[in-house]
């Protein structure tokens, strides 16, 4: 049953129904508590009683059941399951879920803090979160209250605005070349051609290509729409002189193409620039050539123009020649 209370010029309400933790919540007016209790209620009732045997569940069990029934449907599985296997060896996937603080998260903060940047700590936090919640809403685990209640979470990470140069482009596909494996080189341009993600150039498949129409079309792609991207005649030329040796246009691993990518930057002496930071360049010569936003975005995929725009860093001489003469 729930009960209104008042305290100070505020009203304060609280649910206890049977089987399920209490819930209180603050309003300015007595109907607004009101209503909201009863609301609650109706809401409680409808839904199966929660997992009360949570007594000795730990955070990294939630870890586990969240990395087998809920990751295998989501792209970035990969990524997040390490990220979860990491949390689950530190102290804090040690912690029992219903002794789950506010303080626990905060030292969790704190310690890592000392090894990675903010935007690191709050994607990690986020990703706990989202797994809390969804052990509360969809596996009905009854835990008692919101640990991140009033955290403050750290700030995003800063959005990268490197570009390579025509310099380190020519450095780095000189080295590729003399990899042993010989796609290297031409993932590098044909990065820079088409603005592609890494994992897209490797999953491109040659019946997806059609080199007469200069268009390769994209159909599992990070946000799960299909895309078709216009070649531009030296990406066309970089497919023509391949050999269609597999289904695949490059028949090689993420983690070769990862390692041939570290190899050839460190002899190239190459600071600061991540194989990510090649569509950033791309993005950003589109428009430097002209393009419009819905052009630039047709290409790259971004549906947020607030996003495209992160990827474009145009250089101001670029723009010196689109002046007009009495500039």
């Amino acid at each position: 049953m729930g009960c209104v209370r008042k305290r100070g010029n505020s009203w304060n309400a609280q649910v206890r129904i049977s089987g399920w933790r209490s819930f209180t919540k603050t309003f300015q007016t007595k109907l607004d508590a009101k209503q909201w209790i009863v609301t609650l209620e109706k809401e409680l009732k409808s839904k199966p009683l929660p997992e009360k045997n949570i007594k000795n569940l730990k955070l990294k069990d939630l870890f586990n059941k969240y990395k087998f029934e809920i990751l295998p449907k989501l792209k970035s599985h990969k990524i997040v399951t390490y990220k979860l296997n990491f949390l689950s060896r530190l102290w804090l996937g040690e912690i029992i879920v219903v002794n789950l603080t506010k303080g626990h998260l905060e030292q969790f903060c704190k310690d890592r803090k000392l090894v990675v940047k903010d935007g690191t700590i709050k994607s990690e936090l986020m990703l706990i979160k989202r797994i809390v919640k969804i052990a509360t809403d969809k596996w009905n685990y009854g835990i008692p209250f919101n640990a991140f209640y009033g955290i403050e979470l750290p700030s995003p990470h800063k959005p990268r605005n490197r570009r390579a140069t025509q310099e380190e482009l020519s450095i780095l596909i000189a080295h590729a070349k003399k990899q042993r494996n010989k796609y290297i080189s031409t993932i590098i341009q044909f990065a820079v051609e088409t603005g592609m993600r890494r994992s897209e150039i490797l999953k491109l498949k040659w019946i997806d290509v059609n080199l007469k129409t200069r268009i390769a079309s994209l159909y599992d792609t990070k946000n799960g729409d299909e895309r078709h991207i216009p070649l531009t005649k030296t990406a066309v030329q970089l497919l023509s002189n391949l050999t269609q040796l597999s289904d695949f246009v490059f028949p090689i691993s993420a983690n070769c193409l990862r390692l041939a990518w570290e190899r050839c930057r460190k002899k190239s002496n190459i600071k600061g620039l991540r194989f990510h930071d090649l569509r950033h360049e791309a993005v950003s010569r589109y428009f430097e050539m002209g393009l419009s936003v819905p052009e630039v975005a047709l290409i790259s995929g971004h549906k947020d123009v607030r996003q495209l725009f992160r990827y474009t860093h145009l250089k101001p001489e670029s723009l010196i020649a689109k002046y007009p003469k009495i500039f």
